[in-house]
């Protein structure tokens, strides 16, 4: 069993390493690993996907050209290890990027991955191929590259416009599989085909999701297992009982809520469960362009009447965590100081000054007792997104906002953000990656697929240059951290609370690994075996 690392909560909600070492047990092979899945993914591709929903059950059909150690917790620079990419090694100018590739490796469909598939991936995410994605939602990832090409068979470079140190960190998050040249987006949708540990069997919208062991896999021994099922079950509460039940050998990837945990270890007290931040923050999304939120009193007011306290305290008993855009400490690289935080108008303790302030910018935009806003504010259709859009609307109606819950289904929720189809929205932000580059240009740079808010502040957007190029770490930290701080200021998209949650298996489930810095970390499932 490999190692198995994750971050626990004490009492006082600290995050504590937990390691559990097993190496002389020998992994068994065979077996089908049964795992309930959350709601019903849009599609098959990961590439064109905006939600760990496509991310969780594809990514085991897939490799990427690097990707981080899946049995290292907290994901780094120094845990990036090579995937089809056997090396990698930098430019003396640092622009040029050059992977020497594996040889042998085949798709499930028994032809040769080659050089060619790495360029038709990248000019796919560049939006550079003949045939397009129809959802692009992490081209500003590759803003920076300016071509890729190829030396043979086995050898691929990506030229870049300038330095960026952090696209080894973008290559190796789940979301950057590579995908065949001969396999057209369109299939890729409904029948992936990878290079990945398990090959796509089927997927019945609203139904299931099934994957089988590739026996042709160019890790020799590996996967342990015979195949991964998910089963689609969109209530939490009735999945979670399922789990209990032992219908499932593993929950949902940090989808147990921190009451519902306790659940579990009461009605199962064998499950083995772990709780670790998981870069993903629950915040208001405004169309900022769209009266009346064009107008930045009322933006700035809606920051103000947020009790983030009572978020958390509603939601997680306490064990969720304040930030800005970047993941808080320590599970978070790149957080703002706590005093730096907390000098942001709306992140001070008082929020009864907090609302009266907001208060009064309201009745600045002509609101006020007798004439409230209304608006409506949309969510997605998972209990993540809807308990705190319902306690949003109540704390609106602190300053003259009557707010109206409008239910949006998962295959309609990201197509409707992007296109700016929305007043108010309550969204849940995750981050593929705990690297300021990912954050920054995919969720605030002004023509980013995922910028839902239209915020567009072209000076920060040189800011976001700036720190990208910076190879000095602690340098770089403070340029982040004046970036992040601007945004929040600005209320581009007020964050409210960084969420922590479960992942739970059975204790016959073995060598299960849950990242406390990413839930999109490319996790495939080849080292997980059962002991039964």
């Amino acid at each position: 069993m490999r190692s198995v690392r994750a971050l626990a909560v004490t009492a006082a909600f600290l995050l504590l390493a937990v390691a559990v070492n097993a190496h002389a047990e020998q992994p068994k092979q065979g077996g089908i690993l049964r795992i309930y899945h959350r709601d019903s993914p849009a599609n098959a591709s990961i590439l064109e996907g905006a939600t760990y929903s496509v991310n969780v059950p594809f990514m085991p059909v897939f490799n990427n050209l690097v990707v981080y150690k899946q049995d290292v917790a907290q994901n780094s620079m120094d845990s990036i290890v090579p995937d089809l990419a056997e090396s990698w090694a930098w430019s003396a100018d640092n622009k040029t990027l050059t992977f020497k590739l594996r040889h042998g490796v085949k798709w499930h469909d028994g032809k040769p991955f080659t050089a060619a598939d790495v360029k038709c991936t990248f000019d796919l995410m560049m939006g550079k191929a003949p045939q397009k994605l129809r959802q692009n939602p992490r081209k500003a990832w590759y803003e920076q590259v300016e071509d890729v090409t190829t030396n043979g068979d086995y050898e691929a470079s990506v030229h870049l416009k300038r330095p960026q140190p952090s696209l080894l960190a973008l290559l190796a998050s789940g979301y950057s599989p590579i995908y065949p040249c001969h396999v057209s987006p369109a299939q890729m949708r409904t029948h992936p085909i990878g290079t990945g540990p398990f090959k796509f069997v089927e997927f019945k919208p609203n139904e299931s999701i099934k994957l089988t062991r590739n026996p042709d896999y160019w890790k020799k021994g590996l996967p342990h297992l015979d195949g991964i099922e998910f089963t689609i079950i969109p209530n939490r509460s009735t999945a979670i009982l399922a789990f209990e039940a032992g219908k499932f050998d593993m929950t949902f990837p940090t989808e147990v809520s921190i009451p519902l945990l306790k659940d579990v270890k009461a009605r199962d007290p064998s499950a083995v469960c772990v709780v670790a931040p998981t870069n993903v923050s629950t915040n208001i999304i405004v169309n900022s362009t769209k009266a009346p939120f064009n107008n930045p009193d009322i933006r700035r007011a809606l920051a103000l009447s947020l009790d983030r306290k009572a978020f958390i305290d509603i939601l997680f008993e306490g064990q969720a965590d304040i930030g800005g855009t970047m993941l808080p400490a320590p599970g978070g690289l790149w957080a703002m100081p706590k005093d730096m935080l907390e000098s942001i108008p709306g992140y001070g303790p008082d929020i009864k000054a907090n609302r009266e302030q907001a208060r009064k910018l309201m009745q600045k935009a002509g609101y006020g007792p007798d004439k409230h806003l209304a608006v409506k504010v949309s969510t997605r259709n998972l209990a993540v997104y809807r308990d705190p859009a319902v306690i949003l609307i109540d704390q609106l109606k602190s300053i003259y906002i009557d707010a109206e819950l409008d239910v949006v289904e998962t295959a309609n929720w990201f197509p409707k953000v992007a296109r700016k189809d929305y007043e108010l929205g309550l969204n849940l932000t995750g981050n593929a990656v705990d690297d300021p580059d990912q954050s920054f240009y995919e969720n605030y740079s002004c023509h980013s697929e995922r910028n839902y808010t239209n915020y567009c502040n072209p000076d920060i957007e040189k800011l976001f240059d700036v720190e990208s190029q910076e190879t000095d770490i602690n340098k770089r930290k403070k340029l982040v951290w004046e970036i992040d701080k601007k945004l929040q200021e600005d209320v581009a998209r007020p964050i409210i609370l960084h969420s922590r949650a479960g992942t739970c298996w059975k204790p016959y489930v073995k060598g299960v690994t849950v990242m406390v810095n990413s839930s999109y970390n490319g996790y495939r499932y080849e080292d997980v075996w059962l002991d039964k």
